[in-house]
C-alpha cells in the first residue's frame, strides 16, 4: 500500500473536515481512490500530527480541525472580488483570537485587491496556515512584479530605492483609486513580513535592529515572475489594527497616513555603511513633504557625511518647516552632525541668507 505525501493533503484537509465531520472517511475514499484501511490510516496520521482531532465514538466517528489549519486556493484575477474568498474560502477555516482576526482580513483583502489592481497578472494563490503559534498568510500572483511596476510609473530602477519608497508609504502608481497606506499599515501588523518581487527579496521584522533589509531571494521562486508577499502574526500579540492605524495618523484625520518612518539602510549600496551624498539626502527627502512628522531611521547607518546632513536637515527643512524630522537609532557621531546642521546651527536658511551666500558647506 502507498504511502501518501501528507504535504498536499494538508493544502484541502481543513475545509474538508468542515464539510464532512461526519463522513470525513468515506469523502476520503472517493477523494484519493484509496480503499477503508489506506483512509483510516491517513486519518491516523493526519491525527497525529494535529491537521484533525477525532470525537466521537469508534463506530461513528467525528472529525474537525486541528491546532494545524491550512486552506490553499487560486483565483484568476480577472473580476476577482477581494472580500468573497476570505468570507467563503477562509474565514469560516480558522480559529483566530478576534484581535488577529480584524489584522489578518485587513491584509487579506488589501494585499489579494493589489494583485488584482496592480500585478497585471492573471492568477493569484492564497495560503494560509495557521499554528499553536502564529497565523502564516502567503500572496503570490503571476504579475510583472512589485518593483518593476514601480520603475515603470516612478523611474525608480532600483528595487531597493523602490522599497525605500514603499516603506515611506502614500506611493501608488493609480492615485485616483488607492492612498498608498496599505502596505505601509499591512507590515506594521506583522510580526514577520517579506516582499518578493522578481528576483528581488526584502523583509522587516517587527523586532529587527533594522527595519527593512534585503534578503536571498528564495531558490524556488527567483526564477518566477510575479510579486510573493508572506506575513506572519503571532496569535498573543498585543497588536491591533486599531494601534497600528493610530501609530500612523491621528483619528481627527480619519487615521489617514500622516507619520512615516524612512529606513536608511535601504540606502546603504555597499559596506561602507555611511550616506554622504546631497543625492542621497535628496532620496530621502523625496515626498516627506506629504507627511507631518517623519522619522529618519539610522539604524545600520556608521556614518553620515556633512553634505548629506546639510541637504536633509538644513535644506529640506528650511524649505519645509512644517514637516518634523525626527533622527532615531542615531549613533553620538551622526547625532552630533545633525545638531551642527539641523535648525538652529547656523547653517539653516535664515543664516545662510544672512551671509549672502558665503555657506562654506560641500
Amino acid at each position: 500500500m502507498r504511502k501518501l505525501d501528507l504535504a498536499p493533503l494538508t493544502q484541502w484537509i481543513t475545509a474538508a473536515a468542515l464539510a464532512h465531520p461526519d463522513d470525513l472517511a468515506g469523502h476520503l475514499e472517493q477523494r484519493l481512490a484509496l480503499g477503508r484501511r489506506g483512509v483510516r490510516t491517513l486519518l491516523e496520521r493526519l491525527q497525529s500530527a494535529q491537521w484533525l482531532v477525532r470525537e466521537g465514538t469508534v463506530r461513528h466517528p467525528r472529525w474537525r480541525p486541528g491546532p494545524l489549519r491550512q486552506v490553499v486556493m487560486t483565483y484568476a484575477l480577472a473580476g476577482l472580488e477581494e472580500d468573497l474568498p476570505w468570507r467563503h474560502d477562509f474565514a469560516p477555516c480558522f480559529e483566530l483570537p478576534a484581535p488577529v482576526r480584524t489584522m489578518v482580513r485587513h491584509a487579506f483583502t488589501e494585499l489579494l485587491n493589489n494583485a488584482v489592481d496592480h500585478s497585471g497578472g492573471t492568477q493569484v494563490t492564497v495560503s494560509m496556515r495557521q499554528t499553536p503559534q502564529q497565523l502564516q498568510l502567503l500572496v503570490s500572483d503571476d504579475g510583472c512584479g512589485l518593483f518593476r511596476r514601480i520603475g515603470e510609473h516612478f523611474a525608480i530602477g532600483d528595487p531597493a530605492l523602490a522599497m525605500l519608497e514603499l516603506a515611506k508609504g502614500r506611493l501608488t502608481s493609480q492615485p485616483a483609486r488607492h492612498c498608498g497606506q496599505g502596505l505601509v499599515t499591512i507590515c506594521r501588523l506583522a510580526d514577520v513580513f517579506d516582499v518578493r518581487a522578481n528576483t528581488a527579496r526584502f523583509q522587516r521584522r517587527a523586532w529587527g535592529a533594522t527595519a527593512w533589509h534585503g534578503m536571498p531571494a528564495l531558490p524556488a521562486l527567483s526564477e518566477r515572475p510575479g510579486t510573493s508577499i508572506y506575513l506572519a502574526i503571532s496569535l498573543d500579540t498585543t497588536r491591533t489594527l486599531a494601534s497600528v492605524l493610530a501609530a500612523l495618523g491621528s483619528e481627527a484625520a480619519g487615521y489617514a497616513l500622516e507619520r512615516t518612518r524612512v529606513p536608511l539602510n535601504l540606502l546603504v549600496a555597499d559596506d561602507s555603511a555611511s550616506l554622504v551624498s546631497r543625492a542621497e539626502a535628496r532620496r530621502v527627502a523625496a515626498r516627506l513633504a506629504t507627511f507631518q512628522r517623519a522619522e529618519i531611521d539610522f539604524a545600520g547607518i556608521d556614518d553620515i557625511g556633512h553634505a548629506f546632513a546639510h541637504e536633509l536637515f538644513s535644506v529640506f527643512h528650511g524649505a519645509h518647516p512644517e514637516v518634523e524630522l525626527v533622527p532615531v537609532s542615531a549613533t553620538p557621531h551622526i547625532a552630533a552632525i545633525i545638531r551642527a546642521f539641523g535648525p538652529g546651527s547656523g547653517f539653516g536658511p535664515a543664516a545662510a541668507a544672512g551671509r549672502a551666500g558665503a555657506d562654506t558647506v560641500a
